[in-house]
């Protein structure tokens, strides 16, 4: 059973600048709410219990969200507005934070958590990339195949060859039904990537990742890649890819997030 995720949210978001100067990604607007809130909605719709999010300095913001603001309750209440009361309450999950000092990369603030998880397997949920589900919440899929096979669970989806450059691509060996065998993992590969199957930011890992990851050595700008730990390990694990079904955007991208945000809020809108 997956009772725990992570969500890293304490990058600089430099794809998204200016505007990530003083508002956290992880907070960027869709249809009146944060896009850190639709990731959230996957965990706990599917089975999540405790969430650990990863912040920095900067992201005060992001706790301020999931706390009461009694002065606004108060408020509400007084002017006879109580049916605002819903929009802000809490989600029913627990919380807890964790600063991450420095920019170190994606692995180091995932070894953060290494405490919070203990000995169990955790799912790790990465908010630039919102998937709306067709049907089963994109998590609940990694989670079902887990429950399967018992290894690390890499979510992946076919991507145009001249985007693989920008993401983790795996090298397959297929089984079924969408479902592979990880047989490599290349981190950004500039040219002849192993497959068209990319990395997008949902994960299920046996704990012994943490052990991966604090013996990798950090790349040339000093980063800790989570990439280096997920092939490292696939050596002695199995490690599967699970292709996703629901449809994607990454909101780092400026069309994409304008396609999310037409798609939920426009006259056709699901959500």
């Amino acid at each position: 059973m997956v009772r725990k995720a992570i969500i890293p949210a304490a990058g600089y978001g430099t794809r998204t600048l200016p505007i990530t100067k003083v508002l956290p990604k992880e907070m960027l607007p869709i249809c009146g709410r944060p896009a850190l809130d639709f990731i959230v909605e996957e965990a706990i719709n599917s089975g999540i219990e405790q969430i650990l999010i990863i912040v920095s300095r900067s992201k005060n913001m992001i706790l301020d969200y999931y706390d009461r603001s009694v002065e606004l309750e108060t408020y509400l209440e007084e002017k006879d507005k109580t049916h605002l009361l819903k929009e802000i309450s809490l989600p029913n999950v627990h919380f807890q934070y964790v600063r991450q000092s420095y920019a170190r990369g994606l692995g180091d603030a995932i070894l953060l958590g290494k405490h919070f998880v203990g000995n169990e397997p955790f799912a790790v949920l990465l908010p630039d990339e919102i998937i709306l589900p067709n049907e089963k919440e994109p998590l609940q899929q990694l989670i079902d195949m887990y429950t399967e096979y018992q290894g690390n669970i890499i979510g992946v989806k076919k991507l145009d060859p001249a985007e693989l450059r920008n993401y983790g691509v795996i090298q397959p060996e297929s089984l079924k039904n969408k479902e592979y065998k990880i047989v490599d993992i290349v981190e950004k590969p500039q040219e002849s990537p192993p497959s068209d199957l990319a990395v997008i930011g949902r994960y299920i890992f046996d704990p012994a990742i943490f052990t991966y990851l604090e013996n990798v050595k950090p790349d040339v700008g000093g980063e800790i890649q989570l990439t280096d730990a997920i092939r490292a390990m696939a050596k002695d694990y199995t490690s599967y890819g699970l292709e996703i079904e629901g449809k994607c955007f990454d909101i780092a991208k400026t069309s994409e997030y304008v396609e999310l945000i037409n798609y939920i809020c426009g006259p056709r809108g699901k959500k």
